[in-house]
């Protein structure tokens, strides 16, 4: 029986046509030492019914061209794109193709939901267990992240650099925290360790006291390659000495690290929960609020004023009610959990009556990132299926700078693809778990999962 073969080589696709299937062995051979001097930079998908994030609807007999990590062209209601026999084709048979999806909080190099043994946790350790905690979402079919904290340059550059399989990723650093704030995590000292500069440096934050000290702990995450600057601007869950109803650093510290964000052509983004600390936060210039499980309607009309982004994050409550005791998360924080858990979904609800950006995002820790997709249907509670996907791809891009670059198919974005077995407009089922009901991701033009053959 002849077949169209896609034979992954080198990164690429090579297609071979028309060849029996009791040749496929030799073929890939050939295939192989062909891909060494000639490798082929695209390919066109066929037969998918697109998923078009503005409209709402699925357009059936559509393909899409990819060419150099880019989508060239684009191909609705059976219009055929226009590419030569030699890049291959693959035929989709009616699933699904959409975007790639885009969690706007994660925490890949905190590997383990018992957080005080990160402080003793080998480096080499955590960056070999991020490695898999990244293969695992874009497995997932998330191939950008944003770093909400705690990656170091190395995880980004080898992700750059090939040598790990890996989303997209924008990254944060170390967060900034004032003393006694939600990335303090030393405990109280008799005999505090205090400096000129005011700035206490771990491998996670920087505790940094002053709108100078703000100032300069943010010139040196970007000084370093951050993408953006994450602060703590109140109280928090796992952090064992700030209640979650404390407000932080005051409304200079803030402006400071905008300041520095803006003279670098980035932004900030700041962890809250209550109405006080993100009216302050908006007010000082922060992009996006991460969790903001307690805002009401008054705190979402300031950030609809400011253009500020929310970023719920409903699973990792979810996860740590569910687990969390079991593995190891604190005790303490355990308790303060009751304060945020069923508050998610009201504080979407405000912020969308106010009309917020309203993105997606996950903050899951160590053994928890495996429910990741989990977010999606959780979302689906307050959010049509296709709003969720919109938060999670056009709304996100948008937060991230990059509108018509990421979130979308179309001529001139970046060809992160998903194949989708099933339709996510009537079941966001079909991207739940580890991405069983995805059957091809690309990755910047790099098909990085082929489940197809």
């Amino acid at each position: 029986m002849d077949v169209a073969l896609l034979v992954e080589g080198c990164g690429h696709f090579t297609a071979l046509r028309g060849w029996s299937q009791r040749n496929h062995a030799s073929e890939r051979r050939v295939a192989r030492r062909a891909c060494s001097t000639a490798a082929v930079t695209g390919f066109v998908i066929e037969g998918a019914a697109l998923l078009d994030l503005a409209s709402g609807e699925r357009v059936a007999a559509s393909s899409v061209r990819v060419e150099d990590a880019r989508i060239v062209e684009v191909g609705l209601d059976g219009q055929r794109v226009a590419a030569g026999d030699d890049l291959p084709r693959l035929d989709a048979g009616g699933r699904t193709l959409m975007p790639g999806l885009i969690d706007a909080h994660v925490h890949a190099a905190i590997t383990k939901m018992d957080i005080g043994s990160m402080n003793h946790r080998p480096l080499t350790r955590i960056g070999i267990e991020a490695k898999a905690i990244l293969e695992g979402m874009l497995r997932r079919g998330f191939t950008t992240i944003r770093d909400a904290g705690g990656m170091d340059r190395g995880l980004k550059d080898a992700a750059e650099a090939g040598l790990i399989s890996a989303p997209r990723i924008f990254r944060s650093g170390r967060v900034l925290s004032q003393t006694g704030g939600h990335g303090d995590t030393a405990a109280p000292s008799n005999h505090p360790r205090l400096c000129a500069c005011g700035i206490d440096t771990t491998g996670f934050a920087h505790v940094a006291d002053g709108p100078d000290a703000v100032r300069r702990a943010a010139r040196e995450e970007l000084k370093g390659g951050a993408d953006q600057i994450k602060v703590m601007a109140g109280g928090g869950v796992a952090s064992p000495n700030d209640p979650i109803d404390m407000t932080q650093y005051t409304e200079a510290e803030l402006q400071a690290a905008v300041a520095e964000a803006a003279a670098r052509r980035t932004y900030v983004m700041a962890h809250a929960y209550i109405p006080e600390s993100i009216v302050r936060a908006a007010r000082a210039g922060i992009r996006s609020i991460e969790h903001g499980n307690l805002l009401d309607a008054e705190s979402a009309r300031v950030m609809a004023e400011h253009g500020c982004f929310l970023v719920p994050t409903l699973v990792t409550y979810d996860q740590i009610a569910e687990l969390g005791e079991q593995l190891g998360f604190p005790a303490e924080s355990m308790r303060k959990l009751d304060a945020v858990l069923s508050a998610g979904t009201v504080a979407i609800q405000h912020a969308l009556d106010a009309g917020v950006r309203v993105g997606l995002g996950t903050d899951l820790l160590g053994e928890t990132h495996r429910a990741q997709s989990k977010e999606l249907r959780l979302r689906n509670e307050v959010q049509s299926p296709i709003d969720v996907l919109r938060s999670a791809t056009l709304v996100n891009a948008e937060l991230l700078g990059k509108v018509g670059e990421l979130g979308v198919i179309a001529p001139g974005a970046a060809a992160d693809l998903l194949l989708v077995d099933g339709d996510p407009l009537a079941d966001l089922g079909v991207l739940d778990g580890q991405g069983d009901h995805i059957d091809l991701i690309a990755r910047a033009g790099e098909v990085v999962h082929d489940g197809m053959h």
